[in-house]
């Protein structure tokens, strides 16, 4: 199944969505809709409204109303926005997705506090769905989120950052929330723990993958298709794991090359570097480690009912590693 299928398969679904993200993306405050509604139209993928949304199609098939369901997706996508309107900030990003961030185009003071109105938007919806377990997994899950933006805060510049810290820090990070969204559908649909921790289980390890791959493109991509240039990782001083391998599997020049790259969080000299991940294997081997998670997110789903929308979830397992942006 291709991606465009998937979508297909969902459209009504998200649709709805995108209503709810419309209606509760309004404010009294016109700088809140302006810069609200730039960044909801700003080529986003909506992936994890769209786990969360196949997740709850598989539990409860075809013809449910999932009215909730297209709220509590709403609330992944405005937390995840937030994140990014914060993250942008801090990495003085001004391009994803191909467009300028917010940032760029509204400055930092205004993308940081539209960032909180969503956050608190988001906080608000969830009180409205009654459900204590929801807000359980998101309170916890933000806050993972949050710590693992300061552990990579902590690890700009740093070269002796090892596989395993990064590790940790992508699995806060980015498959803290594609863990919720999966989570959250065997909660709605008042499902056993069993179901809930299997589809957490699914989340986490395809967010893990997607975040690998992510971290390949960054210096394999291409600008056009990625939104992003090549290298803003390395002018960033993020040591993700390309970087990490690369050093470690390089000769001593290499390696002192790539090290002092990541410590002057400079892309200068972006050739050499890139000779030197391509020599060592990094991407691929990066690329493997992405697919093994990948699998393990796929076994995952036995939990569910053979349907479409499983095998969607499965192929979207398959999607998320053999993408180009």
């Amino acid at each position: 199944m291709q991606l465009n299928e998937i979508r297909a398969l969902t459209s009504s679904d998200m649709q709805a969505v995108d209503r709810v993200i419309m209606d509760r993306l309004g404010s009294d405050v016109a700088l809140i809709n302006q810069l609200g509604s730039y960044i909801v139209h700003s080529g986003g993928k909506r992936f994890r409204p769209l786990l969360h949304m196949l997740a709850s199609r598989a539990l409860q098939g075809a013809d449910s109303d999932l009215a909730d369901s297209a709220q509590m997706a709403a609330v992944v996508e405005f937390i995840h926005t937030a994140t990014l309107l914060h993250d942008d900030v801090v990495d003085e990003s001004t391009l994803r997705r191909g467009w300028d961030t917010a940032n760029a185009r509204f400055g930092n003071a205004a993308s940081v506090l539209t960032g909180d109105f969503l956050y608190s938007r988001a906080f608000q919806m969830m009180v409205e769905l009654g459900r204590p377990r929801v807000m359980d997994i998101l309170a916890t899950a933000t806050n993972r989120i949050a710590e693992g933006e300061v552990m990579q805060l902590m690890n700009i510049g740093d070269a002796a950052v090892s596989e395993a810290r990064y590790m940790d820090v992508i699995g806060r990070k980015t498959a803290t929330l594609f863990e919720a969204a999966c989570r959250l559908a065997a909660v709605l649909d008042g499902r056993d723990e069993a179901v809930e921790e299997a589809l957490g289980e699914y989340g986490y390890r395809l967010g893990v993958a997607f975040q690998l791959i992510d971290d390949v493109l960054d210096y394999r991509g291409d600008e056009a298709q990625t939104g992003k240039h090549v290298g803003d990782d390395l002018a960033e001083g993020k040591p993700t794991l390309p970087l990490i391998t690369a050093m470690a599997r390089a000769d001593a020049a290499g390696a002192e090359l790539v090290r002092e790259a990541i410590e002057s969080q400079s892309a200068a000299r972006i050739d050499e570097v890139l000779k030197v991940v391509e020599q060592t294997d990094a991407l691929s081997y990066t690329s493997a480690l992405a697919e093994r998670e990948a699998e393990k997110a796929k076994q995952a789903l036995t939990v569910l009912p053979e349907s479409v929308y499983s095998r969607a979830m499965s192929a979207l397992a398959d999607i998320s590693v053999q993408r180009d942006h």
